[in-house]
């Protein structure tokens, strides 16, 4: 009775969120949303790092935000590394997070593109263009063994497979909400 009793309540909340002007459907960070749509792959994108690195560790996202996933590909690459800007934009932050350094690149469309650990040589409002570089990949440990630079696509709030960026990656279809 009280999970049923609970379950009308998130119903009835939601019902009366989404009917107020302004607002939207709900989404998660693993972009179970019908009508948020995959970037379009276009000749604009390219690898962050040069040539086609090897992907050691794919997106896997979490099946609710909270929870622990791969929000990002992570990129063979060792320390030292140039890292590029993966498409046209501007800087949005360059700078140490939790002992490492974090690049996020703004892109058309509410798109952000973000790479950890990278040493950066750009800051905060620069505009880049596509294959420009960045920075570089920082010798930390802890995430990779042998060295990585993790890229990661967002969508607002919304975190996608970054690889869609080039035309590959994994597409989902997904319920409505309709």
């Amino acid at each position: 009775m009280n999970s049923l009793r609970t379950s009308g309540i998130r119903v009835l909340l939601s019902m009366l969120l989404f009917a107020m002007p302004g607002t939207t459907a709900p989404r998660t960070m693993t972009g179970e949303m019908s009508h948020e749509r995959a970037p379009e792959p276009s000749a604009r994108w390219e690898w962050p790092i040069a040539g086609r690195p090897r992907v050691i560790r794919g997106f896997a996202p979490p099946p609710q935000p909270w929870l622990s996933g791969h929000r990002g590909v992570d990129l063979a690459a060792t320390p030292g590394t140039e890292v590029r800007a993966a498409g046209p934009g501007i800087i949005g932050y360059a700078g140490p997070l939790a002992q490492r350094g974090v690049v996020t690149v703004l892109h058309a469309n509410g798109l952000r593109t973000t790479y950890l650990p990278v040493q950066p040589s750009v800051r905060r409002g620069q505009a880049v263009s596509g294959g420009e570089v960045i920075g570089v990949v920082q010798d930390v440990g802890g995430h990779c063994p042998a060295g990585c630079l993790h890229w990661g696509l967002l969508r607002e709030h919304l975190y996608l497979d970054p690889l869609l960026l080039l035309g590959h990656g994994q597409v989902r279809l997904l319920p409505t909400w309709r």
